[in-house]
């Protein structure tokens, strides 16, 4: 990952005039020495080297991620964002940030320390930013407690969790009855989750030509996916808000293999619920980061437009430079662009949509 991701000459040809990118990552620009506090590694931190650019570095030395200012300086970004007509980020956590590998209680220091950076930068900026948190979810009773805080005294809008929770001792899919409790707390709380894939599936035997992230992260989406529809966490939670990043993965393209293998075994697939997975669809959003105007037609197609919001990955190389830029290059009407661009979003965060146009733009 070697330089700064380009900015775009100019923006390309848009039906509207704002957006609201739903998936943006954020750091403080220090952070604690985790491993020195809690007494083991396995941390990644940010190290400042001479120079504007940053590293993400592992406890061993090795360097995770180089990173530019725009990660943790909000003047940065809100200059990348008015050159891109971006009226509102939602942020969230850097996922290799959500630690779920430690002991609880160590992990809710970590999200809490997130959480509190996150909150502090929506507070100075509440035209332009709404957060997400991040939840110890290796203990459902601290994540619900830190899911209350984030929602109360915090004021987000939701939170962040990853695909699958891999745990001390245990690697639990989203089904997993332990963090049903969690979801119920988000629901009846009206916070928005966004699923982000890590940990990828298989990364310990794919580490070369970076496919943890070029095929992993998109099985990861729609394992999250098919552990929320199959787990009937949907069903029992019909007022749950969920977005899964990176149009879902690849959900949308396997669809039709996943409602057969339902119909062909349901002795294996129907045994926690009976609602078919394309019965699902319509119960959950997705960004619209899929790289591919053919991609993005699918995710339209498959689950409707009413249901794909803008998301770039900002800052990241494998994002997209012109948020909503790919909705943008298509033949839509101004209706369908209006909300993939905005109203979508506006509906999965739980915002009125005439009170963020009024104090946002």
């Amino acid at each position: 990952m070697k330089g700064r991701r380009p900015m775009p000459p100019a923006a390309p040809p848009d039906r509207t005039a704002d957006r609201i990118d739903v998936h943006t990552h954020l750091l403080p620009r220090e952070l604690p020495r985790w491993a020195d506090r809690f007494g083991y590694g396995g941390f990644v931190g940010l190290d400042h080297p001479t120079g504007c650019r940053a590293r993400m570095v592992r406890d061993d030395g090795t360097v995770f991620r180089e990173v530019d200012p725009n990660l943790w300086d909000p003047a940065e970004r809100l200059r990348d964002m008015d050159e891109t007509r971006v009226a509102v980020q939602v942020l969230s956590t850097v996922p290799v940030m959500f630690c779920y590998w430690t002991p609880p209680r160590d992990g809710l220091q970590v999200a809490r320390y997130l959480n509190d950076h996150l909150a502090d930068v929506v507070r100075r900026h509440p035209k332009r930013f709404v957060g997400l948190g991040t939840l110890p979810l290796q203990d459902p009773d601290l994540a619900i407690a830190e899911l209350d805080r984030c929602m109360g005294d915090l004021g987000l809008c939701g939170v962040q969790i990853g695909s699958h929770v891999r745990g001390p001792g245990a690697d639990r899919n989203l089904d997993d009855p332990a963090l049903f409790a969690v979801f119920a707390r988000a629901a009846q709380l009206g916070a928005a989750v966004f699923v982000h894939p890590w940990d990828m599936m298989g990364e310990a035997d794919m580490r070369k030509y970076w496919l943890p992230w070029l095929v992993g992260m998109p099985a990861e989406c729609s394992r999250a996916l098919c552990s929320l529809m199959f787990g009937g966490v949907f069903t029992r939670l019909p007022k749950l808000r969920v977005c899964v990043a990176h149009g879902g993965g690849s959900f949308a393209a396997t669809l039709g293999r996943i409602q057969h293998g339902f119909e062909a075994r349901p002795d294996l697939c129907a045994i926690d619920n009976a609602v078919a997975p394309r019965d699902h669809v319509g119960r959950f959003w997705v960004d619209a980061l899929v790289h591919d105007p053919r991609a993005l037609r699918l995710i339209i197609d498959t689950f409707g437009v009413d249901r794909v919001t803008v998301g770039s990955d900002y800052p990241f190389p494998l994002g997209e430079a012109q948020p909503g830029g790919l909705v943008a290059s298509l033949a839509l009407d101004a209706n369908a662009h209006g909300k993939i661009q905005m109203d979508n979003a506006l509906h999965w965060l739980g915002i009125d949509r005439h009170l963020r146009r009024k104090e946002a733009l």
